[in-house]
């Protein structure tokens, strides 16, 4: 599952404000606040959400490793 870190940054990437991808995802503001603050929501259908939502967006999902983990945009000429 992506983190809260990942989620903030993919968001910065593309430019998006909170109220933009919470938009795309179809949840709440709030609930996205909580994501990226790292406040674990009770349903992971949400998180799932939102990282379906960036990964349509272009967005690569980079896994933890002892340099942390990260995103980047798949095409960034796209």
């Amino acid at each position: 599952m992506v983190t809260a870190r990942q989620i903030r940054a993919a968001r910065a990437l593309l430019g998006w404000t909170q109220q933009d991808l919470a938009d795309r995802a179809i949840i709440s503001i709030n609930a996205l606040a909580r994501l990226e603050n790292g406040q674990v929501d009770s349903r992971i259908s949400t998180l799932k959400a939102v990282q379906q939502v960036l990964l349509q967006a272009g967005i690569d999902f980079l896994p933890a490793s002892d340099r942390g983990e990260g995103v980047r945009l798949s095409d960034p000429n796209a």
